[in-house]
Parts: structure tokens; C-alpha cells; sequence
């Protein structure tokens, strides 16, 4: 019966080339993944976030916040009755985190308190809806969670 015998500096040569070859399987692997930033120009919009503050206290001050309701065919966005026989401009942001590529913008205008939004623009996924409107001079902001999985 033969017994192999490995001195210390062949253990030593295996070891080290253990180590780089699971170094430079984590390289490739972690070159192959695909990340997203938030948004393009990230640090432009984190200097302006401080309109959004605001936005978001002027939004805190309504008399409710604005509902969202979601059935087979329709998201539906109702405004508090503050702004009944108001003219409204903004934008609703639907930010999928999964995937960039699911992420919509839906202009809103309109002397409207209810603004219906169809589902088959959107993917069946968890949403953070981002909403911002203006109305006589003054911006409000709202952000909700949205889960189309449920329905």
C-alpha cells in the first residue's frame, strides 16, 4: 500500500490557488449582475429633495390623504374634497424596485378629484407610487405602497 505524502509548501501552493480561483469566480459573478440605480441623475435629485419636504408637509396639512383604490381593470387616485372644482397638474410615478424597465409616469390634469389609471399599463408587481401635484401655486407630494399582486 502506497501513502502519498504532501510536504507543507505543496499544501501552501494548493491553498493559495483555492483562494484565487474562488476570487476570480466572485469577480466574474459579481460582473455579471445587473444593478439600477434609482434614477439616472441621483445626486441632482437628492439636492432637490428639499421641495419634496415641503411638498409632503403641505400634503400632511389636507384634510385626508389621497386614496388609491385598484380593481381588475383600473387604479383609481381620489383626491381629498379640498381640491373639488380645482384645476390639478402633476405626475404619478409608479417605481417598481424589482425592475426598472416596469417603472411608469402618468401625467394628471385636470378640475378633477378622481383620475383613473388603466392596469394593463402596468405589471403585477409591488409598487411605491410617487405622486406630485400642483394646485393654485402650491405643490403637495404623497408616496404609497401599492401591491397589484392582490387583486
Amino acid at each position: 500500500m502506497f501513502t502519498m505524502k504532501i510536504n507543507w509548501g505543496a499544501r501552501i501552493a494548493i491553498l493559495y490557488l483555492g483562494f484565487v480561483t474562488l476570487i476570480v469566480a466572485l469577480v466574474s459573478m459579481s460582473m455579471k449582475h445587473d444593478t439600477q440605480l434609482v434614477t439616472k441623475d441621483y445626486y441632482q435629485d437628492e439636492i432637490k429633495y428639499q421641495e419634496v419636504i415641503d411638498a409632503g408637509k403641505n400634503q400632511a396639512a389636507l384634510s385626508s390623504p389621497v386614496g388609491f383604490s385598484v380593481n381588475n381593470d383600473n387604479v383609481t387616485i381620489h383626491l381629498p374634497t379640498e381640491f373639488s372644482d380645482k384645476i390639478i397638474k402633476g405626475e404619478v410615478q409608479f417605481y417598481a424596485a424589482a425592475n426598472a424597465a416596469w417603472d411608469r409616469h402618468f401625467p394628471i390634469e385636470g378640475q378633477n378629484t378622481t383620475f383613473i389609471i388603466s392596469r394593463s399599463k402596468l405589471h403585477l408587481t409591488r409598487y411605491k407610487v410617487k405622486f406630485r401635484w400642483q394646485s393654485e401655486a402650491k405643490t403637495y407630494y404623497q408616496e404609497t405602497e401599492l401591491n397589484l399582486f392582490r387583486q
